[in-house]
């Protein structure tokens, strides 16, 4: 089968930084399902792997976590679906990736894909869809029906903030305030569901001042957590919650002290990892963005589709998902 894979921990620039490669395609076994792909998005993820994680021995590392495809094959153990199903996921951190014509994935961390999106449209969702839905709903466990509190997301506008303020909106009575810093993301959050948008250029503080709004109760920061943490601290709500998803080289919770706040971090890859008793709950929670999707309360978060999956496009989504200019999600599809 058709891959794209790496030995070397490389700058984009270099063209063996990710290369065009042929591999064994894999076997179904136990609970496993084998996934022919259709499509597939990046996400920051998959540039800090490849830039930060070596390859064991003389093997080639496959990465990618969000894929669209048909079951082609199934293991002895699996239930819940049969050849020929549609389905999409968002993988185990620790197997190969979706950088490949084939996967293997555990029937529990897949489902059933929206029938109403298209391969492209779908596979922008799966990371970001768990990650945002574990951070609102398991991590700071919001209450869907207190309409007297709020969040502030920072970096709202990728791929993980364009989901989160959708599921927000949608599941939640949450007034919601996200970050931004130019007028295309400005509009584009608005038109997710955002009843406010600040500039994170700025003093977010003096941002929520100048709009009049209130302290959040809840802020979850998406990236640029170590830059705004002193921020954070002042602006957020006295026994407030804050989470956040990216990997600040050094994070120092003492001065939430003060103010009572629980601090949380999500890791989306955290129950396939462990094998986690409740890992079937990603299956649920797909399965429920997929009914979200399928009757019009929440849409697809796809930004740019950078062509066929191939070595090349894929140092091209890469570099520009490294300048932290993207819109909502890059896709590939095809092979």
């Amino acid at each position: 089968m058709k891959a794209i894979g790496y030995k070397e921990n490389l700058p984009i620039e270099d063209v063996n930084s990710l290369q065009d490669i042929e591999l064994k395609t894999p076997k179904a076994t136990g609970k496993d399902v084998l996934v022919e792909i259709k499509a597939i998005s990046v996400n920051p993820a998959d540039y800090k792997v490849r830039a930060g994680m070596p390859v064991e021995g003389d093997d080639w590392k496959v990465i990618g976590w969000d894929a669209t495809g048909i079951v082609k094959e199934v293991g002895d153990d699996v239930s819940l679906f049969k050849v020929g199903d549609e389905v999409w996921y968002a993988g185990d951190f620790t197997r190969p990736g979706s950088y490949a014509q084939y996967q293997i994935v555990d029937e529990r961390i897949v489902s059933k894909k929206p029938s109403s999106l298209s391969y492209a449209e779908a596979a922008a969702l799966p990371l970001t869809s768990l990650t945002a839905y574990e951070m609102l709903f398991d991590r700071l466990q919001v209450a869907k029906n207190d309409a007297s509190k709020s969040i502030l997301v920072i970096g709202a506008a990728g791929g993980v903030g364009s989901i989160l303020v959708q599921l927000a909106k949608k599941l939640t009575k949450l007034n919601i305030i996200a970050t931004a810093s130019r007028e295309e993301t400005t509009a584009w959050l608005k038109d997710l569901g955002a009843d406010a948008v600040i500039n994170h250029r700025n003093k977010l503080s003096e941002e929520l001042e100048k709009f009049n709004l209130p302290a959040p109760d809840y802020v979850v920061s998406l990236n640029g957590t170590e830059q705004h943490a002193d921020e954070i601290v002042k602006l957020i709500k006295p026994q407030g919650q804050f989470g956040f998803i990216d990997d600040p080289k050094s994070f120092n919770v003492m001065p939430f002290k003060a103010k009572s706040v629980s601090t949380h971090i999500e890791f989306m890859f955290t129950r396939s990892m462990f094998q986690t008793e409740d890992i079937m709950e990603q299956h649920n929670i797909l399965n429920e963005v997929a009914t979200l999707i399928d009757n019009g309360t929440i849409k697809t978060t796809l930004g740019e589709h950078f062509g066929i999956v191939n070595a090349e496009n894929l140092r091209k989504a890469h570099a520009f998902l490294e300048t932290g200019k993207a819109k909502g999600k890059i896709v590939l599809e095809g092979f």
